[in-house]
């Protein structure tokens, strides 16, 4: 049996009969949570939570899912899609994926690897002329900046890790970090002039010597896709993954057709109350999230879409008949790429080290949730996230729509608390 295929027939007839609160995948005759080696029983546990989670106090609403070797455990919305509460949440509900774009622009650098068109060690200046000969910063102000040239190259590998070394703050980084805000590279209108813009920026650190997450080099893979494929990034991925995915409802913008299917998206006000979130996609839903097709941060999708990608992956780059990566390259995605560091980890957890898109787990116990060594996965600003489990052959999502501050008013984070209530489902 090809392994998304209870997955396709699952989501089609979910779709088919939407639901107020808590919209349930009717394909449980396909694939029922015990065929999908899940407790239905337990799996319960994850509704009542994300139930509460959503309810009057909480976030708007969420769509949650929970795939097991290929078999559709849970598909279900929670709450509602908008800000006044008066729309229930559906299971086809779009969101704003934001920096869980990033995997699915690492996959299409690793496509362009495969063909022999790039090297992951390959200075980016072989493709990009305007990353040549970088500037380091070593001392001054920004207005009297202390330079020299870099060591070494930027690499595909360090755009790819977020190892090279660009001025994206931190502390110690505050003054090579305002030549980078002067750029104003969100102000860009392509790819191009977002790439020749960073490039005239000095570095705040050699290249691969530390680990700053941030979205600027991902832009610059999305730029060196069009250079290297002779296709705009937007082309590209419709062509060769969103398209052989069956991702319909993934884009860097919406058509105006389906744009009552998207969420709001709120923030936390002074009051204490959610309010929507004054950013262009808020005032606009559907409309691009940047003038460029961001690489970094760009697509709208739904929870059935973003599935269809994380299982191609969880099977060795194979979607049905169509091959997306080799699967040796999707083993090379999910292995830590952050071992010239000591200790080799992230800035976020000692217990994770870094792939090629997304955090790779080292030390479950030091994590402090279940899951297995080697799982993969990402998430994104407005509190979505995913993780993809080889050794469990596990693939769970939440979206949700909300941009957290920190801060003690606002609404908890609920990632952890999911995916361990996913995983104590989990049946031998």
């Amino acid at each position: 049996m090809q392994r998304l295929r209870p997955l396709l027939l699952a989501v089609a007839l979910a779709l088919a009969v939407p639901r107020a609160n808590a919209v349930a995948a009717e394909g449980a005759a396909a694939a029922s949570p015990a065929q999908a080696g899940v407790s239905a029983q337990r799996l319960q546990r994850l509704d009542e939570f994300l139930r509460k989670a959503t309810d009057q106090d909480g976030y708007l609403g969420g769509v949650s899912l929970v795939m097991r070797d290929g078999r559709l455990a849970g598909l279900r919305a929670y709450g509602h899609r908008d800000l006044a509460r008066s729309q229930p949440m559906r299971v086809d509900t779009i969101f704003r994926l934001y920096s869980m774009t990033k995997p699915i622009t690492s996959v299409a650098v690793l496509q362009l690897m495969e063909r022999g068109l790039l090297g992951l060690d390959d200075p980016v200046s072989h493709y990009l002329p305007e990353f040549a000969d970088m500037q380091l910063f070593i001392g001054g102000t920004a207005d009297a900046p202390q330079l020299r040239e870099a060591n070494s190259p930027i690499t595909i590998r360090q755009l790819l890790t977020h190892t090279g070394g660009f001025a994206t703050g931190g502390e110690g980084y505050e003054q090579p970090t305002r030549l980078l805000q002067r750029a104003d590279l969100h102000g860009s209108a392509t790819l191009e002039e977002f790439s020749q813009r960073l490039g005239q920026v000095p570095l705040a650190a050699e290249p691969g010597s530390r680990f700053k997450y941030d979205g600027t080099g991902i832009e610059v893979l999305a730029r060196l896709v069009e250079v290297v494929s002779g296709e705009s990034f937007e082309a590209y991925l419709q062509r060769h993954i969103l398209q052989p995915l069956g991702m319909r409802d993934t884009g860097f913008s919406v058509p105006q057709r389906e744009r009552h299917r998207i969420a709001d998206i709120t923030v936390m006000g002074a009051d204490g109350r959610l309010r929507l979130d004054d950013g262009p996609s808020a005032r606009e839903p559907g409309a691009r999230l940047n003038p460029y097709p961001s690489g970094a941060g760009g697509l709208y999708s739904t929870a059935s879409d973003y599935a269809r990608f994380c299982q191609m992956l969880l099977d060795g780059g194979r979607r049905e008949d169509t091959r997306l990566l080799s699967r040796k390259t999707v083993e090379l995605m999910m292995m830590n790429h952050l071992t010239q560091l000591d200790p080799p980890v992230t800035e976020f957890s000692d217990a994770e080290g870094f792939g090629l898109g997304g955090y790779v787990v080292l030390d479950v116990a030091g994590r402090g949730r279940p899951g297995s060594v080697g799982a993969f996965g990402w998430s994104g600003a407005a509190s979505t996230t995913f993780t993809i489990d080889r050794q469990e052959k596990l693939v769970a999502i939440l979206l949700l729509q909300h941009l957290p501050d920190d801060s003690d008013r606002d609404l908890p984070r609920v990632g952890t608390r999911f995916y361990t209530l996913v995983y104590q489902a989990l049946e031998p």
